[in-house]
């Protein structure tokens, strides 16, 4: 126990060091940090190694060579900060060592993720009776729902899917928008609807699926809607779009990787109206909520299609009669997620999560507002945290950004939307105070500055 004491506490100094040091370094790691990372690159070591010189070089070669996302000024893409609680939830569970999987490996946390269950289904206004799984990523969970749906729409025909697969099953269509997310697609893919044969719908000027435009929905199509762009923020209006797809006995599912918080907040939750009519969920818990890496969630109106698509079993298995995680996620093993979900929910409570989410839309609203004020073009309607912006070409915005991430005060990077080449703003973190943005946005006008200065230099 002596070493096993001195290892972890070395490795709560350090980690405390680094969040300290924070504030003071760039958020991206210097071209110095990055060449030592050839440090690592070493054979195979023959015989056991000291932990102490091990974690030694982890903190020295390693930190310095970390994205500072973990701060307040990162921006980049929709990237959430951990919780201080969250953190030390984590150390502590990494401590338990659980496996999550199963009731009987792990009292602890299945009553944690049963809690923390009705807790998200409370504070995101989704059906209480809904089956929840606790997955990796908003990917798992997009998949996990869409096999969900599969199983539904199928089974509807005297198909059984995960027995049968899907040759000469009868076919399903799929409709999303033209700005889908990526993760859908891949997880379409996976579970052998194809990312190429899904239809798709148009979208306004926000990247907003027009209800008025849908193609003819049945109840072999599965709908799935955005709420949250992750460009612009922007939500599908599943108030018009859910009642028609019901009404033909098509399933919704809806891709909330981090918009879904939204309802979490009085001031935004219009922006989900219709979203709790939906017949699925996914969204992740490591970005808005503020958990650590990683942590998705899953959420199936009626549980019976999520078993029916996830849940396994085996003779050495040893079930209870109560919830069994394993049944509603891809995985049997894995660690216990819902510990740091169940902890950062308790940390805030219902005003904390709501503060957290109305304080990150109004810093995305600054730098909006900031940038608009000196000259440069807001692609966006500012509904949540994204705000894109235009400092005039492609080249030029190019330009500002390498500037940007070059003068690392923050940092912010370039997406193409809607034929646009544009700067996006993601507010996610929990630690973005107002200072930080105020710096932010004052580093941002800088480096459009000097772009600026340095073309008319080059024009003359």
């Amino acid at each position: 126990m002596p070493e096993t004491k001195e290892i972890l506490r070395t490795a709560a100094e350090r980690a405390i060091r680094y969040l300290e040091g924070l504030d003071a370094r760039g958020v991206a790691p210097s071209p110095e940090a990055l060449s030592n990372l050839q440090r690592f690159d070493e054979l195979l070591p023959e015989h056991p190694s000291d932990p102490q010189a091990v974690l030694s070089l982890l903190d020295e070669a390693g930190s310095p060579a970390t994205v500072a996302t973990a701060g307040g000024r990162y921006f980049g893409f929709v990237v959430g900060s951990a919780l201080p609680a969250a953190v030390a939830a984590n150390w502590l569970a990494g401590a338990w060592n659980q496996n999550a999987g199963i009731a009987v490996l792990s009292p602890v946390a299945a009553r944690l993720e049963e809690v923390a269950m009705r807790w998200l289904l409370d504070a995101l206004r989704l059906p209480p009776e809904s089956g929840v799984g606790f997955v990796a990523n908003a990917t798992q969970a997009n998949l996990s729902a869409l096999a969900a749906a599969r199983h539904a729409l199928l089974a509807r025909q005297g198909w059984d899917v995960e027995a049968q697969g899907l040759f000469g099953a009868p076919p399903i269509r799929v409709v999303v928008g033209e700005e889908v997310h990526v993760s859908v697609l891949k997880s379409l893919a996976l579970i052998g609807l194809g990312r190429d044969r899904v239809v798709r719908a148009p979208v306004d000027n926000q990247g907003r699926m027009r209800a008025d435009a849908l193609p003819k929905l049945d109840a072999h199509t599965i709908v799935c809607l955005q709420a949250g762009n992750v460009d612009t923020g922007s939500f599908d209006p599943a108030a018009d779009i859910v009642p028609k797809a019901r009404a033909a006995g098509a399933w919704v599912h809806v891709d909330g990787a981090f918009g879904l918080w939204a309802a979490a907040s009085p001031d935004h939750a219009h922006l989900v109206a219709g979203v709790d009519q939906a017949d699925s969920w996914a969204t992740d818990a490591h970005k808005w909520l503020g958990v650590p890496y990683d942590s998705g969630i899953v959420i199936v109106r009626e549980p019976r299609h999520l078993l029916g698509a996830m849940a396994m079993n085996a003779p050495y298995l040893v079930l209870g009669e109560k919830r069994e995680p394993h049944h509603y996620t891809l995985d049997l093993s894995r660690r216990a997620r819902g510990v740091e979900v169940w902890t950062a929910m308790r940390t805030l409570g219902r005003r904390g999560l709501a503060e957290l989410i109305a304080r990150t839309c109004r810093h995305a609203k600054r730098f909006a507002d900031g940038l608009r004020a000196a000259g440069y073009e807001v692609l966006n309607d500012v509904v949540i945290n994204q705000a894109l912006a235009s400092f005039g070409d492609a080249d030029t915005t190019r330009s500002v950004a390498a500037a940007i991430q070059a003068d690392g005060t923050c940092w912010a990077a370039t997406t193409v939307w809607q034929g646009h080449t544009a700067m996006r703003i993601s507010v996610s973190s929990w630690a973005t105070t107002d200072e930080d943005v105020e710096r932010s946005l004052a580093a941002m006008l800088r480096a459009a500055d000097g772009v600026k200065r340095g073309k008319q230099r080059a024009a003359q």
